[in-house]
């Protein structure tokens, strides 16, 4: 992920929220993660994007920072490589309840977010 560029990051960001829209659109409550192996399933899927998002807003702070620091505090995208920092290293503390909170009460934000940042036009088609 190290070699995109900010544009490139911005989208595989975008379309991460959208694979989890998707995958959380059933879940209802956390404990939809837990109570069958499709839950775990969608957990897991669900993580790994979160981690991956947290990983493309890192490599963004690092080469590009300011096309972030535009639109928000750095307080909010230092949050969510934290979390990308906690899914990386302590995978096995991760709470489905803290999981459920962000796509039901942050992952909107965040898309809105990223969309002010890379206007529609220039997004590719996915």
């Amino acid at each position: 992920m190290d070699k995109k560029n900010t544009k490139e990051l911005l989208e595989y960001i975008l379309f991460s929220i959208v694979l989890i829209e998707k995958r959380f659109a059933s879940i209802h409550s956390s404990d939809d993660f837990l109570k069958n192996t499709s839950g775990l399933e969608k957990l897991d899927a669900i993580s790994m994007r979160l981690q991956t998002i947290g990983e493309a807003i890192k490599n963004i702070l690092k080469t590009d920072q300011s096309t972030l620091l535009e639109f928000t505090h750095s307080e909010y995208w230092s949050n969510i490589v934290k979390l990308r920092e906690i899914i990386s290293h302590h995978y096995i503390d991760i709470d489905a309840e803290i999981v459920f909170e962000i796509c039901d009460e942050e992952l909107a934000e965040l898309k809105e977010n990223i969309s002010k940042i890379i206007p529609p036009t220039l997004l590719s088609n996915h």
